[in-house]
């Protein structure tokens, strides 16, 4: 097994609410083409000047089309090379690029994610598609229905106010207005967000992350190649995830158990002793308003039950949560994991522009998919 494994470089599109104008295949070239400038890496074969490797994040019923990464091998180099999909949960891009790396067959691999939103006629019955045809998908259920029993359910075991939901989304546009790839989400006050439409009780319309369309890649290498590439490499030196059970009746959907666990496998390989205080930044995957504090408490960034008060505690400095706006700024379902990812990487090489976190050197990202937080994955970044 090679030694570690760095982010070396990161690009995103904007994420915009309806891309109409542009195939899924140009916003991947508009990630793509930075990426190399900034590696100065070609889509060579040659071990230590070229891309050994792609892994591509798409969805082939938000694309539209089976087997949706054929139709992106000329855009990431892979005619005749080796591209592999990851479907779903983005993060998982960076578990395939770090083992790929770590295995000793390649050197450098580009991770390239991409999602229209804006493409189905609903997000919802899109994840409709998730559940399984004979007993749930009957009765109606999709992501956004599931989270509004979650967000009951934890709602009623720690009093989670309307008003602290209101502030969440707030600060969230408030972030975002600082992120050139969120630019355009316009403010909120806390009347317009309590005075939203309803979706699912208790969710309303601006408790919810925006129909998003975007792209977002990273360039990964291995510890020898690294510091060619790169003047401030990123490392990964911790990754975990979990899997919760499929019914959402043989879960408490209050307790964010899954994601304990893959934080907890990821902190123990980055030898992470206190969440709440070792990091320095922490990038959330916040679908919903209510989620923010029930991941909080999942990451161990405050205690059971204690995630209202950390919302409204005025000394919560460190670390510093989702300086990027989070989800609820608007980023495409399936890229929110890998999104998270990429910014933390940005805050540790000191490239976050307006939204920066003085000092950061080392961060948290998080992803989730599924019903009601059905899957985590958990990602922690450190720079030298």
């Amino acid at each position: 097994m090679s030694g570690r494994v760095a982010i070396c470089a990161v690009a995103q599109t904007k994420y915009e609410r309806n891309n109409w104008y542009q195939r899924f295949q140009g916003m991947a070239l508009e990630v793509v083409t930075p990426l190399l400038e900034q590696t100065g890496l070609k889509f060579d074969r040659r071990r230590g000047i070229g891309i050994d490797m792609a892994v591509s994040v798409s969805d082939d019923v938000f694309d539209a089309r089976t087997i949706s990464d054929n139709a992106l091998t000329d855009v990431l180099g892979a005619h005749f090379g080796c591209e592999e999909k990851v479907a779903q949960e983005g993060a998982q891009a960076i578990y395939y690029a770090v083992a790929a790396i770590r295995s000793g067959h390649v050197d450098a691999v580009l991770v390239v994610g991409h999602c229209k939103e804006s493409q189905s006629q609903s997000r919802n019955m899109v994840t409709h598609l998730a559940f399984d045809p004979f007993y749930t998908r009957p009765v109606g259920l999709d992501f956004c229905a599931a989270a509004g029993l979650q967000a009951q359910a934890y709602g009623a075991r720690t009093g989670l106010s309307e008003e602290q939901l209101a502030r969440i989304v707030v600060r969230a546009r408030e972030q975002a207005a600082l992120n050139p790839a969120t630019a355009g989400l316009p403010p909120v006050s806390e009347s317009e967000v309590a005075a939203s439409p309803m979706l699912a009780d208790p969710i309303r319309t601006l408790h919810a992350y925006p129909v998003s369309d975007g792209a977002v890649g990273m360039i990964l290498a291995s510890e020898e190649l690294a510091p060619k590439l790169c003047a401030t490499p990123v490392w990964v030196t911790g990754v975990g995830s979990s899997m919760d059970v499929f019914f959402l009746g043989d879960r408490d959907l209050a307790d964010p158990a899954c994601l304990r666990a893959a934080a907890s496998r990821a902190y123990r390989r980055a030898e992470v002793t206190d969440p709440a205080v070792d990091f320095d930044v922490v990038e959330v995957s916040d679908q919903y308003a209510y989620q923010l504090p029930l991941w909080a408490e999942g990451l161990g960034l405050c205690a059971a039950g204690q995630g209202p008060a950390w919302v409204d505690d005025p000394r919560r400095s460190r670390p510093v949560v989702n300086p990027s706006g989070g989800m609820l700024a608007g980023n495409p379902l399936i890229l929110g994991g890998l999104v998270r990812v990429a910014e933390c990487a940005l805050q540790l090489r000191g490239e976050a522009g307006g939204r920066q976190v003085s000092g950061a050197r080392r961060a948290l990202a998080h992803g989730v998919m599924g019903p009601a937080g059905q899957m985590c994955s958990v990602v922690v970044l450190a720079r030298d």
